[in-house]
């Protein structure tokens, strides 16, 4: 293996390409055409692929890949030795000044600097503790981390500030986002929208357009290069192949909680992501399902290294991939006040049994769960200690559901292999069946309360904007009320899936009509006010947009599931206070002394969460177990054996060491911001000058102009090409937008997020008649107007377009405020990802003398020397060929002077590659001595040994993948000139010296 000492020193081999190291920004030669290389990334066989577009009249404009290979394509970089100096005739040294911008703008970030460069430049809230997750990720060689925010506090947000940085990095083209399938649009619409990151959202819909839109047998993973897809999607063995053909920058999986359980699909689907990507992160916010060895088990995903044994470790081994937080800690709470209102107490309201539910309460409660004479429960068979409280919850949600029940198990007694063994049980829920279906649903006493509250409380109904999600463990429950409220709420019955006012959400539902209607619930123009939605809905969704009403039908016996469901309304982002109901059936003859279930669990846990969330800010903490089902399972043994369901008190903080470090933990480090070098004042300056600079008269060419009833809106119709990187957007939104006709963005942040709130109507604008008829029928949710960051396609696409305008290999010569010719260069060092390890932009000078000086802070060289908008472009009449002799000593100044800044750059990177192989060494070993503590023998032993050692050498080779490989990259850029007798004179003076 090649040290981290061998790289620091330079001594390493040369790649296949002879030792040749390409960066985006550099301008090559193949198939006997010029080409910018827009994207370097190394592969395991074919050399470096390059992704280019073509600068030669030609191919200009046009892309393309090639694989810097001496089997496949033969490319070569431009010399900078030969670069020929060309003076600058634009108006105001326009191009020189966009060139230069833009090469800034293309070129990564060096992997040493881990300062946030995006940070205010996306359409979100400037919130502190939203940047930790970023700052975090970036303190590590690879960015792997897990998100373990609770709910509510924004972790798309999260993600997408770290993904925003990883691709200012050169770290970001290739990224894969897997998500549940309802939230797949919603996930999509935030990166869009609020981050300017387009990824194609390949659900079923997505999956069709692939069909129509690439090549047949191409794989859509390479493809697209930034995709959305759900988990239920990718997880089937069709997308397997595809997968293990592509290499990722940074995959992103969203309720990654669903990964712990070794030998799932699931599992076997992180397991197959997580070495096929540079970065991993991770999103949940029950991260844990109170098993030490689970927990470790899914951080393994992340640092395969971080612990030799998955169940014994210190917490402290893991404190560098993990991050959680809650709305209670310290940096959190001081931040979200006026952007969270504050949740009302919950609600719960007494149901009092009719007669005919009384009926089916006693034959519970005498026949199954108290039999009386000294009886036994008739119940046998799988799950028989416990099917009587399932019974009892079925009916605490509806007697729909009990006899969904009840008809299951019998169907499961039939199909046993000796039914008549269980007829007893049988003869009983046929029993119990035939009471309950004698209830009426409308005269049932938590439907009528239901509807008492939607008319007279929360004021549902035709002609009002209220809206409500209630939620119900049960499908036969959801069911029932889509067919019984309309018509008990005054609304017309519903046309389908994804239509009228009361519709349903549920896992039955495909895809599509999933995020529908989330989608539609967020709009204030859709007429959907009542959703009815299962626990599919507890994790991920956002429902706040339009609502801040919730009613649980009936309670899950789970604290995690209460918090979950409460956090759809009871989030970031919530202008309006969030009102909770919970509907608590009791008996007929209800005794203080002995409550129902629903009030002796029910009520308790509604409150204990409530507590719970005003004080420790999370409620997996009270039990202890992590688990849904495990809750409600301990929740029955309890009641079973006549204990409490749960403690009385609740306790300050968790008592366990583990159960502390995951209630609340920030990664220890700080790094303060980081503005990145640039010439323009600001993105509008540049796309400004950029379009005067492409289009020459691009009110003419493209239509820009600014809209005259929006004055901060900028109008102009895209290009193919700029057509092309929009593609991957929903059509629904293309088409009704007119995104491809007519683009519409805007540099004005509040602009673009009012236009974001007009989409969504949240402002309440439509109450005043401020909207237009075209807005009233429009359905997508997407904004018209676009916000434009620096990494907007739309920048992206103009940078490109600015850097093809200067010809093959060639740089500007501005005549400037200087005494003598200062040369402008880049300087790059790089590893074997292509990621720059050293990076300085240098400005050289004492060239003819022999002596060279060396400035790094180009930006301020331009502004001191009058490079700026609004300077005269003075003619060059100077001596050209003289300084056109001086490129090679330019050249080769700024190679020995990036040379030696390579120490100071690379020292910090140089520590982190020597403590990641000592770290390694010291957990293969660890690994090892476990075996033998655990007396591992035979094959199992041989399988052990051999999971560590591929796994060592895998990490051995990223550790060689980004230490510094090669030789320096040098670029001139530009020459400084001054005017020409003191140009010539100084040149002049310094070669007789």
């Amino acid at each position: 293996m090649t040290t981290v000492a061998d790289s620091a020193s330079g001594n390493v081999p040369g790649d296949a390409s002879g030792g040749v190291r390409f960066a985006a920004g550099m301008q090559v030669r193949a198939r006997d055409e010029d080409w910018l290389v827009v994207e370097a990334a190394e592969t395991a066989k074919d050399g470096t692929r390059l992704d280019v577009r073509g600068i030669s009249p030609l191919v200009r404009d046009q892309r393309a890949v090639f694989f810097a290979h001496e089997s496949l394509d033969q490319v070569t970089p431009l010399r900078p030795e030969d670069t020929e100096l060309v003076p600058d005739d634009s108006p105001e040294c326009r191009r020189s000044r966009l060139f230069i911008d833009a090469l800034i703008r293309k070129t990564p970030l060096p992997l040493s600097e881990q300062r946030l460069a995006t940070v205010g430049t996306h359409l979100v809230d400037d919130l502190a503790y939203q940047r930790e997750p970023a700052k975090a990720a970036l303190r590590a060689l690879r960015p792997r981390l897990l998100i373990a925010d609770a709910v509510g506090l924004g972790k798309t947000l999260e993600v997408g500030l770290l993904l925003s940085e990883l691709i200012r990095r050169g770290r970001g083209e290739r990224i894969l986002v897997v998500t549940p399938k309802h939230i797949l649009e919603q996930f999509q619409h935030e990166l869009w929208t609020r981050f300017a990151i387009p990824v194609v959202r390949l659900d079923s819909a997505g999956i069709e357009r692939i069909k129509n839109d690439i090549p047949a047998g191409r794989n859509p993973f390479s493809y697209y290069k930034r995709a959305i897809i759900s988990i239920d999607t990718l997880r089937s063995d069709r997308w397997r192949s595809h997968l293990m053909q592509v290499t990722w920058d940074a995959v992103v999986i969203d309720e990654s909680h669903k990964l712990i359980n070794t030998g799932t699909k699931n599992n076997r689907l992180a397991q197959l992501l997580a070495p096929k990507t540079d970065a991993l992160i991770l999103a949940s916010a029950t991260p844990h399902n109170g098993q030490r060895e689970s927990f470790g088990e899914l951080l393994s995903l992340l640092d395969p290294t971080a612990i030799p044994n998955t169940s014994d470790y210190d917490e402290t081994q893991l404190q560098h991939l993990y991050i959680r937080r809650h709305k209670m800690s310290p940096d959190v709470s001081a931040e979200i006040g006026h952007m969270w209102a504050t949740r009302k107490p919950p609600v719960a309201i007494d149901c009092t049994a009719t007669p005919a539910e009384q009926q089916v309460f006693d034959e519970l409660y005498d026949v199954w769960i108290n039999p009386k004479d000294g009886r036994k429960a008739p119940v046998s068979g799988k799950g028989a200690r416990l099917f009587p409280y399932t019974l009892l919850k079925s009916f605490l949600s509806s007697h729909s559901a009990l006899v969904e029940t009840v008809d299951n198990r019998i169907d499961s007694i039939d199909r046993s292999p000796n039914p008549q063994e269980r007829q007893a049980e049988r003869e009983a829920l046929v029993n119990l069946g035939t009471i309950a279906e004698a209830i009426d649903i409308e005269g049932a006493a938590k439907f009528r309360q239901l509807v008492k509250v939607l008319k007279d409380e929360i004021k549902v109904g035709p002609g009002s904007d209220a809206r409500v999600v209630i939620f119900s463990e049960r499908r036969a429950t959801l069911q029932i009320l889509q067919d019984t409220l309309p018509s008990a709420l005054g609304f017309a019955p519903s046309r389908g899936k994804t239509s009228g006012a009361v519709r349903q959400l549920h896992g039955g539902l495909s895809d599509d009509e999933q995020q529908r209607t989330v989608k539609d619930f967020g709009l204030a123009s859709s007429e959907l006010r009542v959703l009815l939605t299962g626990d599919i809905a507890a994790e991920g969704v956002n429902l706040h947009r339009q609502c801040h009403q919730m009613i649980h039908y009936d309670l899950p016996w789970s604290l995690i599931t209460i918090e979950q469901r409460n956090g759809r309304i009871d989030r970031y982002g919530q202008q309006h206070c969030p009102e909770i109901r919970a509907l608590l059936l009791l008996t007929a003859d209800e005794d203080p002394d002995h409550p129902s279930a629903d009030r002796a669990v029910s009520e308790r846990l509604l409150r204990r969460e409530d507590e719970v969330h005003r004080t420790l800010g999370e409620a997996a903490s009270i039990l202890g177990l992590r688990d849904e089902d495990a809750e409600t399972n301990a929740i029955m043994e309890r009641l079973l054996a006549n204990d409490e369901p749960f403690d009385a008190a609740v306790p300050s903080v968790p008592l366990d060491p583990f159960e502390a470090f995951l209630a609340d933990h920030t990664p220890d480090g700080d790094s303060p911001g980081f503005r990145v070098p640039q010439l323009c004042a600001s993105t509008r300056a540049f796309v400004e000058e950029g379009l005067e600079e492409v289009y020459d008269n691009p009110e003419q060419r493209i239509g820009k102009h600014w809209d005259d009833d929006h004055p901060k809106m900028m109008v102009f119709t895209p290009d193919r090409e700029l057509q092309r990187r929009l593609l991957v957007l929903p059509k629904s939104y293309l088409d009704e937008r007119q995104v491809l006709d007519q683009l519409r963005v805007t540099f004005d942040k509040q602009f673009g997020q009012d236009r974001l709130d007009r989409a969504r109507e949240r402002s309440g604008n439509r109450a005043k008649g401020a909207i237009t008829k075209q807005e009233r029928t429009e359905t997508s949710g997407w904004p018209d107007v676009s916000y434009l960051t620096d990494q907007h396609p739309v920048v992206e696409w103009l940078t490109d377009k600015v850097l093809v305008r200067l010809t093959r290999n060639t740089a500007p010569i501005i005549t400037a405020d200087v005494g003598e010719p200062v040369f402008l260069t880049q300087g790059m060092y790089s590893n074997a990802k292509g990621h720059p390890t050293v990076l300085a932009w240098t400005c050289v000078t004492g060239l003819a003398s022999g002596t060279p000086v060396f400035d790094d802070d180009l930006v301020g060289v331009l502004e001191r020397a009058g490079v700026k908008p609004g300077m005269l472009n003075r003619p060059f009449t100077g001596d050209r060929t003289a300084l056109q002799e001086l490129v090679p000593a330019a050249v080769r100044a700024s190679r020995e002077h990036i040379a030696e800044l390579r120490t100071e750059q690379e020292t910090p990177l140089v520590e982190q590659l020597i403590e990641y192989e000592q770290r390694l060494e010291a957990w293969r070993k660890a690994s090892l001595s476990t075996f033998e503590q655990l007396s591992f023998s035979g094959m199992r032993r041989k399988h052990e040994e051999t999971r560590v050692q591929k796994t060592a050498v895998e990490v051995e080779q990223l550790i060689e993948q980004l230490a510094t490989q090669g030789e320096a990259m040098v670029r001139v850029i530009g020459v400084l000139a001054p005017p020409a007798a003191a140009g010539g004179n100084v040149i002049q003076q310094q070669r007789g010296a």
